[in-house]
């Protein structure tokens, strides 16, 4: 009989192969979710600035707007002119006139129009300007001729790139291999692709991201492109706009300006009265003055006070004064007509009259005309330059008052022209209604501080103005304040009458003098060889490029030899 033995276990199944099949499946379907992950994107991107003709690129990004044209006739956006040339570049609509200034040129021409004037020569253009969809767009080839704008067109897309001259371009290539590579719209393979970059062509690198270069394409596609696949090249430097020589406004070097104004109301001046004006290098007679808003100047220039100014070695930089009155100030800043009716009449007296220069004083001026005046420094700089004549404008402390500082924009003045001259006096003005220093002298350093920092005009083209007057104020018992302007020589006259002796106020660097007189306190802040003296120490201080003094006649005799030994010594 057989027996059979229990041992109380179960028999153990086979399960090897069914455990294999199942590894194998998981490995295949994570080999399959790890190749869709890492399989490179094979669509297209949608590029919104392909939605029109003419897309315009820059450093590497769309400028959202879109060319005209193409060749010789590439037509690009006023709006893109204006952001890349700022003052350079001025439209008003009413007249359709266009204006492109630099340093040495001024062009105008009118939309539709393909007549223009470079520098008031004729100067025909190849193509106009045109409006078109209510989008003023300019003829590219001035801006690259006057700039030295480049523009480069995608051969398929269509693309226009722009560079700004003396900018500088990073390039790269695509290696030498038979895949090529590919411009995606993002730093990853996942992204879709923007265009597909045939072995050995260009791109131009504006950046890196997550070992990514944001790269432009010769077609002007901007996009990503794998650092594995763009070996860097050569940095291309694009060439300066092409000018002349840089105009010189000052050829006595080491000298620094030592400027006074010479106040003409009606008669000139019997220059055998003058005498000596020692150190004096510059006059500047106040012979023009703006008549109307059509930019009629009315002269009261006379040959003999500038032959007798170049005898003595100075030069004569002619005032052209707006007279103070802000209506026809307006008017004749407002068009390009009468801006240039006022600059052609400044360039004939100045040949009439052998100028070196042209002194502009425009005051109580609306804020609101502050691009024009800009605009006509602009304008004029240039046509001065090119008869050798030097550009200044005065300008007022920084201060609040809208029609005698605000419209002064400082900054943008000091780029239109030779030499900005702060007018530092009239700290305290004639209906002050308290009492105090035309120009204190902290005041003064103050005023120029503020210049040099907050509009950063170059030291080099700043003159400090201060003054040759003085006023006499009267405090009455009522607490009322009047003041009386007197010249330096009348001081001295009061000072010897009366009998009084000033003493030193180290608050405003001047000396200063009180009395009583029929129940009024008089006072008195001295302008004298010590003030101007201190005010020439801070032109060296600050190293600006000279002085000016207004006005001659309202000195006392000590103070031109004060002034040049102080100013012109070293440092």
């Amino acid at each position: 009989m057989n027996t059979t033995v229990m041992t109380g276990r179960r028999k153990r199944k086979r399960r090897g192969p069914v455990f294999l099949f199942l590894l194998l499946v998981l490995a295949a379907s994570a080999a399959v979710v790890w190749w869709g992950v890492n399989q490179p994107n094979k669509s297209r991107a949608t590029l919104e600035y392909m939605d029109k003709p003419g897309p315009i690129m820059m450093n590497g990004q769309w400028l959202d707007a879109y060319a005209q044209g193409e060749g010789d006739g590439l037509l690009i956006p006023m709006k893109i002119a204006d952001q890349l040339l700022g003052d350079g570049v001025h439209y008003e609509e009413e007249s359709g006139s266009i204006i492109l200034t630099t340093e040495s040129k001024v062009l105008h021409f009118k939309t539709g129009e393909l007549d223009a004037t470079l520098n008031r020569q004729p100067f025909p253009l190849t193509f106009a300007a045109q409006t078109i969809e209510d989008e003023l767009y300019l003829p590219f080839a001035p801006l690259e001729q006057l700039f030295g704008i480049r523009a480069e067109t995608g051969a398929s897309s269509g693309i226009v790139t722009l560079a700004m001259p003396n900018s500088s371009l990073q390039h790269a290539l695509v290696p030498d291999k038979k895949s090529g590579a590919k411009l995606r719209s993002g730093p990853s393979k996942k992204e879709p692709i923007v265009e597909d970059l045939q072995p050995g062509s260009t791109l131009v690198i504006w950046g890196e991201e997550e070992g990514w270069y944001r790269a432009q394409s010769a077609e002007g596609h901007i996009g990503y492109v794998d650092k594995r696949d763009a070996n860097l090249a050569d940095m291309e430097q694009i060439a300066p706009a092409a000018e002349e020589e840089p105009f010189v406004a000052w050829k006595l070097a080491g000298k620094r300006i030592n400027l006074t104004w010479e106040a003409v109301y009606s008669a000139n001046p019997d220059t055998s009265e003058i005498g000596e004006l020692t150190g004096v290098n510059v006059v500047s007679p106040t012979w023009f003055e703006l008549q109307d808003g059509a930019g009629t100047i009315k002269s009261i220039a006379d040959a003999g006070y500038s032959e007798w100014a170049r005898n003595r070695g100075m030069q004569v930089w002619g005032l052209f004064s707006n007279g103070f009155e802000p209506d026809r100030t307006t008017e004749a800043l407002a068009s390009y007509e009468t801006r240039t009716k006022m600059i052609q009449q400044l360039l004939a007296y100045a040949k009439t009259f052998r100028l070196q220069g042209i002194n502009i004083d425009f005051e109580n001026v609306y804020t609101e005309d502050k691009d024009n005046l800009v605009q006509f420094m602009r304008e004029l700089t240039p046509l001065l330059h090119e008869q050798g004549l030097v550009s200044s404008i005065d300008v007022t402390p920084k201060s609040n008052s809208e029609m005698w500082s605000a419209f002064l924009d400082r900054k943008r003045l000091a780029e239109s022209t030779d030499y900005l001259i702060v007018m530092a006096y009239d700290e305290h003005w004639a209906s002050s209604p308290t009492a105090g220093s035309v120009s204190s002298l902290p005041w003064a350093e103050a005023s120029v501080k503020r210049i040099l920092e907050e509009d950063s005009v170059p030291k080099s083209k700043l003159i400090l103005g201060m003054p040759l007057y003085t006023r006499l104020w009267t405090v009455a018992a009522d607490g009322s304040v009047s003041s009386k302007t007197m010249s330096m020589n009348a001081v001295n006259e009061l000072l010897q009458e009366k009998k009084l002796t000033p003493t030193f106020s180290s608050e405003t660097g001047q000396h200063y003098v009180e009395y009583k007189e029929d129940g009024a306190t008089k006072k008195i802040w001295i302008e004298d060889a010590t003030s101007i003296k201190a005010r020439a120490e801070l032109v060296k201080k600050y190293d600006l490029a000279g002085a000016a003094t207004w006005r001659r006649g309202f000195e006392s005799s000590d103070i031109w030899k004060a002034l040049d030994e102080t100013l012109q010594s070293h440092p």
